[in-house]
């Protein structure tokens, strides 16, 4: 078990995530990806992914083992950039650094020869390290970036409303069952017992769509705390299906399923959307379907409800729809 505690300061320092973090999702993903469990949610991601991958993606694999330790460097903290500023970060980090996380990982096995040369801070390996993440990332997530994306911004959507009505400890009593609030103390389903002290520092909270099945943390208690955790995914997932624009956007026409998608930009169940729009529930839902194929909301269970909740792409509709109207 992971227990987290936290103090009065802590609570008021929480912070949610804006979206997914590139670093988070490749170091989860590569894991996920060498596991056999969770099937429903990865199997078919797996199946496509596994047979594209080049030489420079799997030898991420030997830093990434499918269970236990995975080294705290590969996740730094987030900045302002995307994946190459990620990635700048992560090939930069000191060799002092790299051979204490590189070490623990090799405690009680061999390290691969260019893990050892990665230790030692070696330019060659650095730069392997560098083409790895990309490669990997083009190969195994870009695809998949804008579902990756919806499904991370979704919960944050949740965790920032559920902050908003009912305050930070509301937000933590209702992270899930894998993690359960006993002020001032949150208990996390972990591998391994570690204790983790905020003391002031606050926590940011990163939602992942390839964290699995359990929260993940940093090993070192210096760095800035951050918890992850896996999302709730998509409950009539289609990845496979494709799409005419032109076939989506004629098929979206009309008052109601606009309406819809607008609401749901808060994240609000059938009922609540049949209630507020005085339509059925069995329209809210064929409304609904309608706009999880075209990929502008995603439907996910939150405390035992059916949430609708708009995704990027759907709010890029809805801002564009605004424009023309300001015209």
């Amino acid at each position: 078990m992971l227990r987290i505690i936290f103090t009065a300061e802590d609570l008021s320092r929480i912070r949610v995530a804006a979206g997914p973090d590139h670093m988070w999702e490749i170091t989860n993903s590569v894991q996920t990806l060498q596991r056999r469990d969770g099937t429903t949610a990865f199997g078919a991601w797996r199946q496509s992914v596994r047979p594209r991958l080049s030489a420079d993606s799997r030898i991420l694999a030997d830093l990434l083992p499918p269970y236990g330790y995975s080294p705290d460097f590969l996740t730094p903290a987030p900045g302002t950039g995307g994946l190459t500023t990620a990635v700048r970060a992560v090939t930069g980090t000191p060799s002092h650094r790299l051979d204490t996380d590189l070490t623990r990982l090799a405690a009680g096995r061999r390290l691969s020869g260019w893990v050892g040369r990665l230790a030692q801070g070696r330019h060659s390996a650095t730069d392997a390290l560098g083409r790895a993440i990309h490669a990997f990332h083009t190969e195994a997530l870009a695809p998949y970036w804008p579902r990756i994306r919806a499904h991370v911004e979704a919960d944050c959507l949740i965790r920032r409303h559920a902050i908003r009505e009912g305050g930070p400890e509301a937000l933590l009593a209702g992270l899930g069952p894998r993690m359960r609030w006993v002020p001032p103390v949150l208990e996390v389903d972990y591998p391994v017992c570690q204790t983790l002290h905020l003391r002031g520092r606050g926590l940011t909270l990163q939602p992942s769509y390839f964290c699995w099945p359990a929260p993940v943390s940093l090993f070192d208690e210096a760095l800035a705390p951050v918890l992850v955790y896996p999302v709730p995914h998509d409950l009539w997932a289609r990845p496979d299906a494709r799409h005419d624009p032109v076939q989506v956007l004629g098929a979206l026409m009309g008052p109601v399923r606009a309406a819809v998608l607008v609401a749901a930009c808060t994240a609000r169940s059938t009922g609540d959307l049949a209630g507020s729009l005085s339509v059925s529930t069995s329209s809210v839902s064929q409304h609904t379907a309608k706009l999880r194929d075209a990929g502008l909301l995603i439907t996910v269970r939150q405390s035992g409800r059916a949430l609708h909740i708009t995704t990027s792409l759907g709010h890029a509709l809805i801002r564009g729809a605004q424009r023309g109207s300001l015209q």
